[in-house]
C-alpha cells in the first residue's frame, strides 16, 4: 500500500523543495531541482506577496511567537539550544555548520526563525482557507529564502575555503558569472550552460519532417522505426507556454522515440513562440488551431480515428476541444485522450489556483485589452522566484560565491530555453482555473458551445507525478472523473516535467497504479501499488491496443496535399 507525503497540506511544495542545493553533476537530482517549468502567469508582483505576509501577522500568534523566540536565542547563545541541522539542507552540509562554534549558533538562530515564520503562516485562521494559507506559505518562505546566511560569502563557510584553496581565483571566477549574469540574464544566476546542445542533433533529434505550417504552429510528422505502425495515429498537443521538446529531449530520454520505437504513427504540433503582434491568441484561438491539426493528421494518414495525447496546458486544452466536438457531433473521430501532468479540475489544492488572485486577474484583463505578449525571461524570472532555494539560490552560491559554472544538462538547457506567453492566453486559462470552469457543465464555452466534459465518452489514460508542484496529482487524477468512457491513472513518485522523462531504465524510477479510479483520490492512493521502473511500457501497451490494426509503415512523411517542407524540429520551434 503506498503512502504520500502530508497530502492535507495546501500546496506544500511552494514552501518546502524536497531537494535544496542540487549537485549539479547528479542527473536525478537536476531534475529534482528543475521540477516544472510552466509560467502560470504574466508576473510575480510585489502585492501578491506582501498579501502573504500580511497574512501571517495576527497579533496575538506574532506575540506569542516572539516570546519563543526570544526565548530559543538566549539558549542558542548559551549553547543549550535543541535546534538541529536539518540532514536534508545540502546548505547546511559543510562540517563547518556543525563543529564551528560560531557557525553552529547562526545556523540554528536561522533555523529557529524559519521555524518561527512557519507557524505563522500556518495558524489555525489560515487553515481554514488554504489559498490564504498556501499564499502566506509561499511569501514564508521567499522571505526565508532570502535571508539565508548561505547567500551571503561570509554565511558560507565551503565557499570561503574555496576561495582559500584556489588562491582567491574561485573569487575571480565568481565575480566574472556574476557580471556576466548581471549583462545577460537580467541580474538572475545562470541555471545552465546550454552551449553544448542544439536542437536536431542532441535534443528534439527524433527524424521526422515538418508537413504543414501557419501562422500559429507547424505540424510534425515523426517517421516510423518499426515495419508496421498502428493505423490509428497519435497526435501530441503540447504546453503552448513551453516547448514541446521536453517529450523529444536527448536521444534514449525521448518519450517521442520510445513511443515511434513502439510503432506508434506520431505527430506534435508545435506552437508558435508568440511576439508582439500575437497579442491577440487567446484560448479558443489555440483550441481552433487544434482541430486543424486534427484533420490535418486524418488526412495524412488515412484514418478518421485519431488518438489524442495532451501535455500540461495543452491537456485543457484538448479537454476543451473534445468537449466542444461532442457538443457538435465531432467526437466520434477521436478514440482515446491522453493527459500527462494536465490540471483540469482545480478543486484540489495547487499553486496555479493560489495564486490567481482578484487582483492578478483585474491586471490580466488590461494586459489582455493591451494585447501584451510577456517576455520569456519576464515568465522564467517568475517561476525562479517561486521555488527561491532551488531555482535562484542554489545558483547564486554555486556561481558567484563557489565560482563554479553553472551545470550542462538536458533538461535544464530545455527549461533556459523558454517561450513568451500572450497576456489573452494567460487571462483565459488561470479564469478556468480560479473558479474551476471546465470541471463544471456549462462553466466555460469554447468556439460557440457550452463544454460538458461528462459527454465526451472516449477511454483516457492519466499520468502525474507524486511531488508536482505546478499541477498537482490530486487535480490531475480528477481528470478521470470528468470524461466518459474507462480511465486508468499512473502516478509517479516525481515532480512536474520529470514525471514524463521517465525511460526503462532510469534509476529508482517507479509508479503508483491502482483499481478503478473513483472520486475519491486518497482512497484510490490507499489502495494502489507501487510499480518499479518506467511507466512508459505500460502507456505504449494501452495506446496500442487503441491504435487499431497493424499496417505497412508510410515510406515517406505527408502525402500530395501536405507535403515535407523540411526536416524536424522545423523552424518554429527556433524562433526566440
Amino acid at each position: 500500500m503506498a503512502t504520500t507525503e502530508p497530502l492535507e497540506r495546501a500546496a506544500p511544495a511552494l514552501a518546502d523543495p524536497l531537494d535544496r542545493a542540487a549537485d549539479a553533476r547528479d542527473a536525478e537530482r537536476v531534475e529534482a531541482v528543475i521540477g516544472g517549468g510552466e509560467p502560470i502567469a504574466g508576473r510575480l508582483d510585489a502585492l501578491r506577496i506582501l498579501d502573504g505576509m500580511l497574512d501571517m501577522l495576527e497579533p496575538r500568534a506574532v506575540a506569542g511567537e516572539s516570546l519563543a523566540m526570544a526565548a530559543e536565542l538566549v539558549r542558542i547563545a548559551l549553547g543549550r539550544s535543541a535546534v538541529e541541522l536539518p540532514p536534508r539542507d545540502k546548505r547546511f552540509a559543510d562540517p563547518a555548520w556543525a563543529e564551528n562554534p560560531l557557525y553552529h549558533r547562526w545556523a540554528q538562530a536561522y533555523l529557529a526563525w524559519v521555524e518561527t515564520v512557519d507557524r505563522l503562516s500556518t495558524t489555525p485562521r489560515l487553515k481554514a482557507d488554504w489559498k490564504r494559507e498556501a499564499r502566506a506559505r509561499f511569501s514564508a518562505a521567499l522571505l526565508t529564502s532570502t535571508i539565508a546566511p548561505t547567500n551571503l560569502l561570509a554565511g558560507n563557510p565551503a565557499a570561503l575555503k574555496r576561495a582559500f584553496d584556489t588562491g582567491g581565483l574561485s573569487l575571480l571566477r565568481g565575480a566574472r558569472n556574476l557580471f556576466r549574469d548581471v549583462r545577460e540574464n537580467g541580474g538572475m544566476p545562470s541555471q545552465v550552460d546550454a552551449s553544448g546542445y542544439v536542437l536536431g542533433e542532441s535534443l528534439a533529434a527524433t527524424p521526422g519532417a515538418v508537413i504543414h505550417r501557419e501562422e500559429m504552429f507547424e505540424l510534425l510528422e515523426y517517421a516510423p522505426a518499426t515495419p508496421e505502425v498502428g493505423s490509428r495515429p497519435l497526435l501530441m498537443i503540447p504546453p503552448q507556454v513551453n516547448k514541446y521538446y521536453f517529450l523529444d529531449l536527448a536521444p534514449g530520454r525521448s518519450f517521442v522515440e520510445y513511443l515511434v520505437g513502439r510503432g506508434v504513427h506520431f505527430f506534435t504540433v508545435v506552437w508558435r513562440n508568440p511576439r508582439e503582434e500575437h497579442g491577440h491568441w487567446g484560448l479558443e484561438d489555440y483550441v481552433e488551431a487544434q482541430r486543424r491539426a486534427l484533420e490535418v493528421v486524418r488526412d495524412v494518414s488515412g484514418s478518421d480515428e485519431v488518438n489524442l495525447l495532451g501535455a500540461c496546458a495543452g491537456g485543457l486544452t484538448s479537454a476543451l476541444m473534445l468537449g466542444h466536438m461532442a457538443a457538435t457531433g465531432e467526437e466520434d473521430g477521436i478514440t482515446s485522450a491522453t493527459f500527462c501532468i494536465s490540471m483540469i479540475d482545480s478543486r484540489h489544492p495547487n499553486a496555479l489556483t493560489v495564486m490567481t488572485t482578484d487582483r492578478m486577474q483585474r491586471t490580466l484583463a488590461r494586459d489582455a485589452r493591451d494585447r501584451k505578449v510577456y517576455d520569456r525571461k519576464e515568465l522564467a524570472r517568475t517561476f525562479a522566484w517561486m521555488r527561491p532555494n532551488d531555482l535562484v539560490f542554489n545558483y547564486l552560491a554555486n556561481n558567484w560565491l563557489m565560482g563554479n559554472d553553472p551545470p550542462a544538462f538536458d533538461i535544464l538547457a530545455w527549461n533556459n530555453d523558454g517561450t513568451n506567453l500572450p497576456a489573452r492566453f494567460d487571462r483565459d486559462m488561470l479564469d478556468i482555473y480560479a473558479h474551476n470552469r471546465a470541471a463544471e457543465p456549462g462553466g466555460v464555452e469554447v468556439l460557440g458551445t457550452p463544454v460538458d466534459l461528462g459527454q465526451v465518452d472516449v477511454d483516457s489514460f492519466v499520468i502525474a507525478g507524486l511531488t508536482d508542484h505546478i499541477t498537482p496529482w490530486m487535480p490531475c487524477y480528477m481528470t478521470s472523473q470528468l470524461l466518459g468512457g474507462r480511465s486508468e491513472v499512473v502516478i509517479t513518485s516525481t515532480g512536474h516535467i520529470q514525471t514524463m522523462v521517465n525511460p526503462p531504465g532510469k534509476p529508482r524510477a517507479r509508479y503508483f497504479a491502482g483499481p478503478e479510479p473513483g472520486p475519491d483520490p486518497e482512497a484510490w492512493m490507499e489502495a494502489a501499488t507501487t510499480v518499479e521502473g518506467s511507466w512508459w511500457p505500460r502507456y505504449a501497451d494501452w495506446l496500442l491496443e487503441r491504435s487499431g490494426e497493424s499496417r505497412e509503415a508510410p515510406s515517406r512523411p505527408g502525402n500530395r496535399r501536405f507535403k515535407p517542407i523540411e526536416p524536424a524540429p522545423g523552424q518554429y520551434v527556433r524562433e526566440t
